[in-house]
């Protein structure tokens, strides 16, 4: 095998494939990246047995040929090449890289035992733009649950229908809901892993469109030269609409950066209590936020609102209402609905995306 391409197109593939190496196997090959080169193109493909990732780029071959390298290894090597010409090739069990001045030898891995790239005969999938889904999966995916016995609430709910996307995302302390209107007809709906949806939205693409189908047992996802598979989560997702109220009894609207930065301030004092109080005045327009704490002591701060219904006092996790507010730009209202001090809260945000994050409230 004998090959060369540039050294930023190389950069951008490893950062691709990366995403389907196995960071603490046993196996060396999942560690890998398997290198096929044949008729002026590259294809680079990785494995962790969960994920399977292939994409390719266009390079000079002279000598087409296959090899199984370590990634982790390569990665770190191309990173400090300048940006120009890199040149490998293999001879038995061996990888010369050689760029400029710099040479490198590294052992291979037989390609014959890496894994093949999965096989897929989608059975529903649908196009989306990848702008729009990247807005919707960022607002969703830090609520997606880390807790393993639950694996149905990693996942993030999508569902299309009548032109209108919806992403819901919950792990049963808060949930978070997005739509968004598109342009794709027909309906659709699968629950996806919140870590790969993030992860592939994440990764450059050329495109500004991505495919995301499923198999029996598959998601997968398309775009430009990359293609992602996963293992799909099986399970039925909750109801979380009956989770809905359907009135509030009072609606706060407050800037969002005000917010931010008031509750970035309080909260230094909850070091150990990460409950914030806020007591809504409807008299005054203002909302006083307040955190205690037995060992530091006590800190407010008294925010202006647009106040509708009654005044009320709700005790929510701070840590919670930051991973609301942290994902909305911040000169723009956001609105907190509430009905009773003891029942989910309500944020609420209007734009090109529709965002909404029900949080359930502490004692106080």
């Amino acid at each position: 095998m004998k090959f060369t391409v540039s050294q930023s197109a190389l950069s951008k593939a490893l950062g691709i494939v990366s995403k389907g190496m196995a960071t603490n196997s046993t196996l060396p090959l999942l560690s890998g990246i398997d290198i096929h080169a044949e008729g002026g193109v590259l294809e680079f493909r990785t494995t962790n047995l969960t994920i399977s990732v292939r994409h390719k780029i266009a390079a000079n071959v002279e000598e087409p040929g296959e090899t199984v390298v370590s990634g982790k290894i390569l990665a770190n090597i191309v990173k400090t090449l300048p940006d120009a010409a890199v040149s490998f090739s293999s001879e038995g069990r061996s990888l010369t890289i050689s760029c400029e001045k710099s040479t490198f030898k590294l052992n291979t891995l037989d390609p014959a035992d890496f894994p093949d790239f999965p096989d897929f005969a989608l059975a529903e999938s649908i196009e989306l733009p990848c702008d729009e889904l990247s807005k919707m999966v960022d607002r969703v995916y830090r609520v997606t649950s880390k807790d393993n016995t639950r694996p149905i609430l990693s996942g993030i709910l999508m569902h299309v229908e009548a032109g209108t996307i919806r992403l819901v995302a919950t792990d049963s302390y808060r949930l978070a809901l997005c739509d968004a209107a598109v342009d794709a007809p027909g309906s659709f709906e699968m629950i996806v892993p919140g870590v790969a949806f993030h992860d592939v939205l994440t990764l450059p693409s050329d495109t500004g469109k991505i495919l995301i189908g499923k198999t029996d047992s598959q998601v997968v996802f398309v775009f430009g030269n990359t293609t992602y598979v996963t293992r799909k989560i099986e399970g039925n997702y909750p109801n979380y609409r009956q989770l809905l109220p359907t009135e509030c009894s009072t609606s706060v609207t407050v800037n969002v950066g005000t917010l931010a930065a008031a509750l970035k301030r309080v909260s230094v004092i909850s070091l150990s209590n990460p409950s914030i109080r806020f007591d809504i005045d409807a008299a005054s327009g203002t909302v006083r936020l307040t955190a205690t704490s037995p060992d530091q002591g006590e800190a407010t701060e008294v925010i202006p609102a647009e106040i509708e219904g009654r005044s009320m006092a709700i005790a929510l996790n701070y840590h919670y209402v930051f991973d609301c507010v942290n994902v909305e730009a911040g000169d723009r209202d956001m609105k907190l609905e509430l009905k009773e001090s003891m029942q989910p809260g309500i944020f609420r945000s209007h734009s090109d995306v529709d965002y909404l994050y029900l949080l359930m409230p502490v004692r106080m």
